[in-house]
């Protein structure tokens, strides 16, 4: 995923060939940013949820609770992030086919 998200796209589009359709770099942070988050509050929860419910002394319990539920939490966030920059991704590819037709007149 870190290769997708900073891969250079090369020296930019060659003549006659489409612009690159990649989701632009303000958007992989944004996913990157929510993915973060996503991990962080779900590994509080976790650990809150089960420190909550369990009697005596269970800190071990409840760490590995809430690792468990942060690396749950960070992977459906990647799954969303990931399908919404391809769509995006898609999106601009369409948009730029339909330009290039335009252009040449094929409407």
């Amino acid at each position: 995923m870190i290769t997708i998200l900073f891969a250079v796209s090369g020296n930019g589009p060659q003549a006659g060939s489409l612009p690159d359709a990649a989701p632009p770099v303000w958007a992989r942070v944004v996913a990157v940013t929510s993915i973060v988050i996503a991990g962080a509050a779900g590994g509080l929860i976790g650990w809150s949820a089960f420190d909550l419910q369990c009697t005596g002394d269970c800190s071990t319990s409840a760490v590995v609770a809430g690792v468990v539920s942060a690396i749950v939490c960070a992977v459906g966030v990647a799954v969303v992030a990931v399908l919404t920059l391809r769509a995006m991704s898609e999106w601009k590819a369409i948009e730029n086919r339909d330009r290039a037709r335009r252009e040449r007149g094929l409407s």
